[in-house]
């Protein structure tokens, strides 16, 4: 599915960037010029992003053991590399004719060509952004938000276009650009910064929470304590691993049982591949006096206070000893 709709956005750029290069070739027009480049890019990304869906969707290997899943955050902050490379071309074409008076013609095809170019993009970035979100997929949620970008282009040129069209302000195509190119700086360096991140294994805080929410739901009596949650990601694919204290009187079978149900209940909380890594630790006598179990034969103290599990706690390399903190 995320291949088709990436060969989809190739076939839809490329007829795009047909389209504006032979209006600008028309016109003259430097904000025309600008559409044209940012659809060089729609073409390369969306290239770049069907090879990296390609890839990453390869199963694990000897020299991939934790699958191909990155090669999408690599395609990601490639786009935005060359969203500043096109944005930077834009701002020295622009600065070169922001004071002449060029001969424009065509401008009313261009904006037409401009505006229904827009309409496309924006459809079907939205579309991409969704479908990107939904399976988890850098790659074609950066494809998506470079064809809105796009299509935030194409507003913009329609209006410029439409300004100089009628009242022979030239200085606006290049004005018009200058803020473009702007824009497009801004948009390069987030993605690449995102991907950046990813690749060093920056903890995403909005997956954090999204994987402690989970497993606070789902939480069972015989987890007396969970710390060391470390949440990565792989493109589509999630890598968990934590430590779980349970019942130190648990035979090693009953262990065993306990962290596949615990992995079981992980693997739930999304449709794409979640691997998982538990090491068991056995309960201390300190942790009586938070461990819910009723009927624990070997209680060294009652119950006193139930230890909130939030993202702030599970990630310390720790258990949790109500006001205290002892070393794993």
């Amino acid at each position: 599915m995320k291949q088709r709709l990436v060969i989809l956005s190739f076939v839809l750029s490329v007829a795009i960037m047909a389209a504006k290069f032979y209006v600008y070739f028309l016109s003259g027009s430097t904000t025309l010029l600008t559409d044209a480049l940012e659809s060089i890019i729609n073409v390369v990304a969306a290239s770049f992003a069907y090879y990296s869906i390609y890839l990453a969707s390869l199963p694990k290997d000897l020299n991939h053991p934790y699958g191909h899943g990155k090669i999408e955050f690599f395609a990601s902050g490639l786009e935005g590399v060359l969203i500043l490379l096109a944005s930077a071309y834009i701002f020295l074409h622009a600065s070169q004719h922001l004071y002449a008076s060029p001969a424009l013609s065509s401008l009313d095809l261009g904006m037409a060509v401009s505006f229904v170019s827009a309409a496309i993009n924006g459809l079907l970035g939205y579309y991409l952004v969704q479908k990107g979100r939904s399976s988890h997929s850098p790659a074609l949620i950066a494809d998506g938000k470079h064809l809105r970008l796009d299509a935030y282009n194409g507003i913009l040129v329609v209006v410029a276009l439409a300004i100089t069209y009628f009242t022979n302000w030239f200085w606006v195509d290049s004005a018009a650009s200058f803020l473009f190119a702007a824009f497009m700086c801004w948009q390069g360096i987030h993605l690449i910064r995102e991907s950046v991140a990813a690749l060093m294994d920056e903890t995403n805080p909005a997956l954090f929470e999204k994987v402690t929410n989970w497993v606070v739901s789902n939480k069972k009596a015989e987890w007396i304590d969970l710390h060391n949650l470390r949440v990565q990601q792989y493109g589509g694919d999630l890598h968990i691993d934590c430590h779980l204290t349970l019942p130190r009187y648990w035979d090693l079978s009953r262990t065993h049982e306990e962290i596949h149900e615990f992995e079981e209940m992980l693997g739930k909380l999304q449709e794409t591949h979640v691997e998982i890594f538990v090491h068991a630790d056995p309960c201390l006598d300190e942790c009586c006096n938070h461990c819910t179990i009723a009927d624990c034969a070997i209680r060294k103290a009652a119950f006193s206070k139930k230890i909130e599990w939030n993202k702030m706690n599970l990630a310390l390399n720790q258990k949790h000893f109500n006001e205290t903190l002892a070393r794993s």
